[in-house]
């Protein structure tokens, strides 16, 4: 079983950047596939970008292309968004999750906490 802590995120104006990190501990070797949701308020939650450790190839949906980066930190098993040039369309709640051996969010079994992300106009 592989636990995910989330940290950072917070509130900032448009054009802003922040970004969320997501420390994995327990069974850190059966991690394959990171991935970062959000969840805007009332909404679906939605995939907005992955990541395959170690080799490090990325996944990004249209909407964050060019703004977001996501990165792992093999040695520390943490993995990061950044996120850059926010809009408040980015506004939510932001989970990580151990997407390894996931074909579907419903397979997912390891979650972060959630972190808040706010953008004022």
């Amino acid at each position: 079983q592989v636990k995910l802590l989330q940290s950072g995120g917070g509130s900032v104006q448009a054009g802003g950047n922040l970004s969320v990190s997501c420390t994995a501990s327990g069974d850190t070797s059966s991690v394959h596939c990171m991935a970062w949701y959000r969840q805007h308020s009332g909404d679906k939650r939605e995939g907005v970008a992955m990541i395959w450790p170690p080799g490090g190839r990325t996944y990004y949906i249209d909407s964050v292309k060019g703004r977001f980066t996501v990165s792992h930190d093999n040695e520390n098993h943490t993995t990061y968004l950044q996120l850059n040039s926010l809009t408040p369309d980015d506004t939510g709640v932001y989970y990580c999750a151990d997407c390894s051996g996931a074909a579907t969010e419903t397979d997912i079994s390891s979650w972060g906490q959630g972190t808040q992300v706010t953008v004022s106009s």
